[in-house]
């Protein structure tokens, strides 16, 4: 009897004209560009040997952001969310701003909560574009087809918002810790704690995917499913699914060989 083959795990990332994928040692991009062809570029991926925890969660996000110099090199018609100038000028200003509130007489963790709010402007910003929001959906439903063996919905349980969540409790614990340090370590002691949040908030993260039913688990995953629900997906044509079908495939003959 043939045994069911192993499902590899998958993340992903939406382009503004199409898809990135990326598996545990391999990634592969497809873009349709404005005369509708379809090009596909794949390659593995530069691993980091971190698998403690509170090092591997921020060791995958590290491997994540070094896929996408290649993709550009590799995939020059591949085009970024954050290349739009009113993306970089949302970033712009979400940095000074978040600089502005923490010099404001709030508590610490009320200024990390109100800056780590301010960050996700230029994400949302960028998602107001549909067609971003739409290949955002159908990287979901490729993914999620793929694991189910079944049509899936434009959202997932491992999409990057249910971060935001854990993210936003870890940095306001981090702050509040932070704050009570002497004044002469004041900024390494904050730079510990906005590192210590993004790791802790990752393995808060895994914890949720692997106890989806807990109750804190679904307490916390929350805003980031309102997140999906209502801004950052859009359902996908046929058209958009084929572009992500086309990177997912690519990405697993890679993990395959």
């Amino acid at each position: 009897m043939r045994m069911p083959e192993e499902k590899v795990r998958l993340g992903g990332m939406a382009l503004a004209n199409g898809v990135l994928v990326h598996g545990p040692t391999s990634w592969a991009a497809a873009v349709r560009t404005e005369d509708g062809e379809l090009h596909v570029s794949s390659g593995r991926k530069r691993l980091l040997p971190l698998e403690r925890p509170l090092l591997r969660g921020p060791a995958r996000l590290l491997e994540a952001l070094l896929v996408l110099p290649r993709v550009r090199k590799n995939l020059p018609q591949a085009q970024f969310a954050f290349q739009r100038p009113s993306v970089l000028g949302a970033m712009a200003f979400a940095g000074i701003g978040g600089r502005a509130i923490r010099g404001t007489r709030l508590p610490p963790a009320l200024q990390e909560l109100a800056a780590s709010a301010l960050a996700l402007a230029p994400a949302l910003l960028a998602l107001r574009e549909r067609e971003l929001a739409a290949y955002h959906g159908a990287e979901h439903v490729s993914i999620g087809t793929y694991e189910l063996g079944e049509p899936a919905a434009k959202e997932h349980e491992r999409c990057g918002t249910h971060l935001v969540g854990p993210l936003l409790l870890a940095t306001a614990a981090g702050a509040t810790l932070a704050g009570r340090a002497p004044s002469s370590v004041k900024r390494p002691a904050n730079l510990a704690a906005a590192v210590g949040a993004m790791a802790a908030a990752t393995e808060i993260f895994g914890w949720m995917v692997r106890n989806p039913e807990h109750p804190v688990a679904k307490a916390l995953a929350r805003p980031g499913q309102e997140l999906q629900e209502r801004v950052a997906t859009a359902e996908p044509s046929p058209e958009q699914i084929e572009v992500a079908d086309a990177a997912l495939q690519a990405c697993l003959e890679l993990e395959r060989t």
